[in-house]
């Protein structure tokens, strides 16, 4: 079975500039570093979303945005 310090011993003979791609490498076989991935691309998704807007009505939309979050979580729980 392989152990960590046999992964630590060959990670020494690892090239000074392939270390990120290694880190990247490694952070992806992370189960939760997946769905985070996964969730970062789907809110990127929605980037430009609101290019046609114009400047007024996005200040608009995120004042109504933050009153509103205001209201939902300002709420006590029983």
């Amino acid at each position: 079975m392989l152990t960590y310090n046999a992964i630590i011993k060959e990670l020494k003979n690892i090239p000074v500039n392939r270390l990120e791609d290694l880190y990247k490498m490694v952070r992806s076989l992370n189960p939760n570093s997946r769905k985070s991935a996964q969730v970062k691309k789907k809110i990127l998704s929605f980037s430009g979303a609101f290019a046609d807007m114009s400047s007024k009505d996005y200040a608009d939309f995120v004042n109504e945005t933050k009153k509103t979050r205001a209201g939902l979580f300002d709420r006590k729980f029983e």
